[in-house]
């Protein structure tokens, strides 16, 4: 059973692989063309140098009468001399055109792969990234997409070549004696049945140790991004450790790999040698008794040598492709994920949002057989400011996904001024919410850039503008280059509450109808937590908020409280009428204050 299911696993990493090959038809094409032509040209070089030692040993027998050794050449061996040159140098040329066209190729077929991921990831739900590791999906993207680069520049002008020469080598030796090639590829079967047995056994370690690169990967991202926590608790020995069994743990799988990667090379190369042994030998006999030239004998041991080197290369060929194939499923694993649930035919187009939200009896579980919510049910009127609390693990930051559609409800509906939400377009919907979350996120570019994120348009005043309302444009002026300055993901230059100041600018300048703040002050000193908050106060005039926030002090102002725990809504109201219940609400606001 598993025999058949790793065949049909093959047989389905062949078809993705012959679609990537597909996509650069043309240049394989050439490389197919100078490769055979190359080929044939250095196939008949034994052929040609036979002819001229038969014609130079029947001159040498009869007697010489040349006048010197110049006529002696000149008029037995001249011309396929030249013919030989000319032919080296043809096939050196075509040779060099096949190995220039595949390092283009290669990498176009690379950089198109990665196009794809890329745009790939952008498509897949949340719950694929719920499933992978970060650091396993930055390995197939990286490492498995330059085992795919390699092994199209080193072996498959190779593998053309080889074929070609096989198949032109084959051909001749038959034309020369049919009998004897036949012996001689009998041994070489050998060769045949040995490569394929290594390279089965080469397959599953390939493939364990891609996976094990996946996870040293993943180590590797979670310790860099998290080094200071790491040093700030004194687990720099436990890190080490982590680290270093990881890193056993591929090497000693990679180290097997490639064990049985190169062994296979001496163990098929002992096999040719016999066969050209035995050619050497009947050969002999055959020129004895007087069955076969000299000449014609030099030329069948260099056909024996030119198809016994595919032969025995084609072990590592072969094993590079068991290698690339591992990184074609890999990759393929993504590129062929589910992704997000496709829209209906006829969505609608909210033109004048008015920001009313309704949950409607929604059921939702990350697996359908373990449902978190069971029932929610709320109503938000037009410009309400709706905070959502609760203990950690309440479902707070699922409910907001949930609304912009990061996630399907498995039943129920969520209304946007009364349009079910599955009946707009995601990037309509998602054009309609700003959301700020509670870790930061910037890219290396300037501060006006990232504040203009979600508006690329956007003016310098509005930019500058969005900061003022966000109470970071104090300290943008204090920056080296000011709006100019060159920041990172990770903050080199600034501060972890001033990276929140400038997210918070960023939904400023885009105005969306409705703000989503997820623990959006959570990283901000309490003074600045007063500004930010008088700001937002007048930038939500006229506007739905949902708030996430453990800090109950932030929401005492908003008009509904949703109450949530085990993933539903135990209580809801505004903070007096909470209060004066003394349910969850006034025990979680007693707790603080």
């Amino acid at each position: 059973m598993k025999q058949i299911q790793l065949i049909s696993k093959n047989r389905q990493n062949f078809k993705h692989f012959w679609t990537l090959l597909k996509t650069e038809r043309t240049g394989l094409l050439i490389i197919l063309i100078a490769n055979t032509i190359s080929n044939a040209l250095m196939t008949a070089l034994p052929f040609i140098m036979g002819i001229a030692i038969d014609d130079l040993l029947k001159v040498l027998n009869k007697g010489s009468h040349y006048q010197s050794i110049f006529d002696l050449v000149q008029s037995t061996i001249l011309v396929p001399v030249v013919l030989m040159g000319i032919a080296s140098v043809l096939a050196g040329l075509l040779s060099y055109l096949s190995e220039y066209v595949m390092s283009r190729v290669s990498e176009a077929i690379v950089v198109t792969l990665r196009e794809d991921v890329t745009a790939k990831l952008t498509k897949l739900p949340m719950n694929f990234f719920d499933t992978h590791q970060i650091g396993d999906i930055i390995s197939r993207t990286t490492s498995d997409a330059k085992k795919i680069s390699d092994f199209l520049v080193m072996n498959v002008p190779q593998m053309v070549s080889s074929i070609a020469s096989l198949t032109l080598g084959l051909a001749m030796m038959f034309y020369i004696s049919g009998t004897l090639t036949v012996f001689v590829l009998l041994i070489m079967l050998l060769s045949v049945v040995t490569t394929k047995w290594i390279s089965t056994k080469n397959k599953i370690y390939a493939e364990k140790s891609q996976t094990s690169l996946g996870q040293l990967s993943n180590v590797v991202e979670e310790l860099y991004s998290g080094n200071m926590i790491v040093k700030s608790f004194n687990l720099q020995e436990e890190v080490t450790e982590k680290m270093e069994n990881a890193n056993k743990s591929y090497y000693e799988l990679y180290l097997k790999s490639k064990f049985i990667n190169f062994s296979i090379y001496p163990a098929v190369r002992i096999l040719n040698q016999l066969s050209f042994v035995f050619s050497a030998i009947a050969s002999a006999v055959l020129v004895i008794q007087g069955r076969m030239s000299i000449g014609t004998i030099q030329a069948y041991l260099q056909y024996v040598n030119q198809i016994s080197e595919p032969v025995t290369n084609s072990s590592y060929v072969v094993n590079s492709i068991q290698n690339a194939l591992t990184a074609v499923e890999r990759i393929f694993e993504i590129l062929e994920a589910n992704e997000e649930v496709p829209e209906n035919q006829d969505v609608q187009t909210i033109t004048n949002p008015k920001g009313e939200i309704t949950f409607d009896h929604v059921k939702f579980g990350y697996h359908s057989d373990k449902m978190l919510m069971n029932d929610v049910n709320f109503e938000v009127k037009q410009n309400q400011m709706v905070a959502i609390v609760g203990p950690t693990g309440a479902g707070k930051t699922t409910l907001v996904n949930l609304l912009m559609r990061f996630y399907e409800v498995n039943q129920g509906t969520i209304l946007f001024d009364g349009v079910p939400i599955n009946q707009l377009s995601r990037e309509h919907l998602r054009s309609l919410f700003g959301m700020v979350l509670q870790d930061t996120w910037l890219f290396e570019g300037t501060v006006a850039e990232n504040i203009a994120y979600g508006k690329k348009d956007a003016t310098l005043e509005e930019v500058v503008a969005a900061a003022r309302a966000a109470q970071c444009d104090h300290f943008i002026r204090t920056l080296p280059q000011g709006y100019q300055t060159v920041i990172t993901n990770g903050g080199n230059s600034i501060s972890q509450g001033q990276q929140q100041l400038l997210t918070i600018a960023r939904i400023l300048l885009v105005n969306p109808s409705i703000v989503i703040l997820d623990e959006a002050t959570s990283s901000v000193d309490t003074r600045t937590e007063v500004d930010v908050q008088k700001a937002m106060n007048e930038m939500l005039t006229g506007r739905t908020s949902f708030v996430i926030a453990h800090r109950l002090s932030t929401i005492i102002s908003a008009d509904i409280i949703l109450v949530m725990k085990d993933g539903d809504i135990v209580e809801q109201g505004n903070h007096e009428a909470l209060l004066a219940a003394n349910g969850m609400y006034a025990q979680l606001y007693q707790s603080q204050f």
